[in-house]
């Protein structure tokens, strides 16, 4: 397993290097984010670690370059500041979980776990069920024409859901998938699950997003 570790603090650098080698990765470090741009276009990799605040250009935009080359290794952003805001922003340029710094090396060694163990397979350009779309570089999602309004954490759990339409999906498997390893209380996928309902089907009169009792939830072609 190959990780590409974008950080430009030397001790830090240095730390991840031989924490995630002793986890068994293959490391590779990058310390600007032209570097990083280079390795991660010319390169394959499973998964990126990747600090914000890194020389020009900074994390976000290495997110974005990266997603629109259709480089979709899991990213997973180290990140000084912990505003809502700052995290949506990382989030919405295309990463797939971030860690606020401080952090344990154990909750980053679970958190990678967590990124790899999710379908590899090359993520299309758009996804669509039924007349349902999701684009994973703009992160735009659609219902017809309309442009639909959706938080970070609706659109990861409405693209899981459109990865595997019609396979009913386990709330524990939801829970990993979109919050991550240790996320705690599956009762949360049943909220956001409800607010997805009220915005992707209540409003056009369809029930495209089905609980199976017992078991998960399913997305059907409207």
């Amino acid at each position: 397993m190959r990780v590409l570790v974008v950080e430009d603090d030397p001790g830090l650098s240095s730390v991840l290097d031989r924490a995630l080698a002793r986890q068994g990765w293959t490391v590779v470090v990058a310390a600007t984010g032209q570097d990083a741009l280079w390795q991660v276009l010319e390169n394959e990799f499973d998964a990126v670690v990747l600090d914000l605040m890194i020389p020009a250009p900074d994390g976000y935009e290495v997110c974005r370059r990266m997603r629109a080359a259709g480089r979709w290794a899991p990213v997973l952003l180290l990140t000084a500041r912990d505003a809502v805001p700052d995290r949506v922003a990382g989030l919405d340029a295309g990463a797939d979980d971030y860690l606020t710094k401080p952090f344990a090396l154990a909750e980053l060694h679970a958190r990678l776990r967590a990124l790899t163990r999710r379908d590899p397979r090359e993520r299309p350009v758009v996804l669509a069920v039924g007349d349902l779309t999701l684009d994973p570089v703009s992160r735009e999602v659609r219902r017809g024409e309309v442009l639909l309004d959706l938080s970070p954490k609706e659109h990861q759990l409405l693209e899981q859901l459109m990865r595997h339409p019609g396979e009913v999906l386990s709330r524990t498997y939801l829970l990993e998938h979109v919050w991550g390893e240790g996320a705690g209380d599956s009762n949360v996928v049943d909220v956001y699950v409800r607010y997805l309902r009220n915005k992707v089907d209540r409003p056009y009169g369809l029930a495209t997003l089905q609980t199976v009792r017992g078991v998960g939830y399913r997305l059907l072609p409207g």
